[in-house]
């Protein structure tokens, strides 16, 4: 199937990159699914499965595209030239233990936080999310999601709100199309949402009820341990029929963050704030005298989750923080070397 560029979703901000106005009827995608080394690319009147150019695959992954990208390909239309600067930039550190930067999607408008009203719930894993949110330049929305199944959903959304100041909530029954009016709103013409969440939560059944379709496989919740099947392996955009577009991201078991400071400080702006009156400067919020941030706790103006949360987070940040700037500078040094011995070839080999 065939969109225009308008509802792909382009807008000025990606059209004034362009060098040359040929190129949007002609070169101009957007990257619509990720899947290995190919990468499905959505032009004005067909989509394109390419690869990338020999120089994005030699880039840093973090600047390699991904699902939500706007890209420019080349005369032949198989390879991705170049990708535009993106308003948006949803990452996380990838698992494991080489410290790399992993794209997940770009140009969101809206971050869809899907949770379960049951044992799946954690405010931590929200609070996670929220930061990387804040940290990818997209709003949040939180979705609570098998409403219907809950002895006291109402619970359910007052602990969610109180992972973030102002952030909304929406309550869901994902099989009841009509319930899904209040996401409906979220989402205009232009608008790029992105779902994500556990797997099992119920993010491609959403998908389904906005999309008006069976788009994408769903699966249940195991009763045993209310853990999630993979229902989603791949990230895909999909454009909705009443307009806008939304991207089902699979369940991440790893969520690891960096580089978040500014970030977890929106997240956590109770917290800064509170920590601004404690007696010491330097206090770590544990055992200190006139630490204001316990004494809320004690006058139970805070919760001690929400504390040992945020210090887990920054003890986190830190780390993967060092372990990032660490890798860069290899990488920087291994490039310097790499110039210098090509120098060094020209001048006494090829001179």
């Amino acid at each position: 199937m065939s969109y225009t560029l308008r509802e792909l979703g382009l807008v000025p901000f990606f059209i004034q990159q362009l060098s040359d106005a040929d190129l949007l009827q002609t070169r101009l995608g957007r990257v619509m699914a990720v899947q290995r080394s190919k990468l499905t690319v959505a032009c004005d009147a067909a989509e394109h499965l390419v690869e990338l150019s020999a120089a994005l695959r030699e880039s840093p992954a973090a600047e390699r595209p991904t699902v939500g990208d706007w890209v420019v390909l080349d005369a032949s239309l198989s390879l991705i030239e170049q990708v535009l600067e993106r308003k948006s930039f949803f990452k996380r550190v990838a698992a494991g233990t080489a410290g790399e930067i992993q794209a997940i999607a770009a140009n969101i408008d809206i971050l869809f936080i899907v949770s379960s009203c049951n044992e799946e719930f954690k405010e931590s894993r929200l609070e996670r999310y929220l930061a990387l949110c804040a940290e990818a330049g997209a709003m949040p929305v939180i979705i609570l999601t098998k409403a219907d199944l809950a002895e006291d959903a109402d619970a359910f959304v007052a602990r969610a709100r109180r992972t973030q100041a102002g952030v909304p909530v929406e309550v869901v029954n994902a099989l009841d199309p009509a319930a899904l009016d209040g996401l409906r709103s979220w989402i205009d013409d232009h608008t790029t949402v992105a779902l994500v969440g556990s797997s099992g939560v119920g993010k491609s059944t959403l998908l389904n009820s906005l999309s008006g379709g069976a788009v994408a496989a769903t699966g249940a919740i195991r009763e045993q341990d209310t853990k999630g099947r993979h229902t989603t392996t791949h990230r895909e955009l999909h454009v909705l029929p009443t307009g806008g577009l939304l991207i089902d991201v699979p369940g991440m078991r790893e969520l690891k963050v960096a580089e978040l400071e500014q970030s977890l400080a929106t997240v956590f702006e109770d917290i800064e704030e509170l920590a601004e009156h404690c007696r010491f400067a330097d206090c770590q919020h544990e055992s200190e005298p006139g630490c204001a941030v316990w004494q809320a706790i004690d006058d139970d103006r805070l919760d001690e989750r929400r504390l040992e949360n945020y210090r887990k987070l920054v003890r986190e940040n830190a780390m993967n923080s060092a372990t990032l700037a660490e890798r860069r500078a290899q990488e920087r040094g291994f490039a310097k070397m790499v110039k210098g011995a090509k120098r060094f070839k020209q001048d006494h080999f090829e001179g």
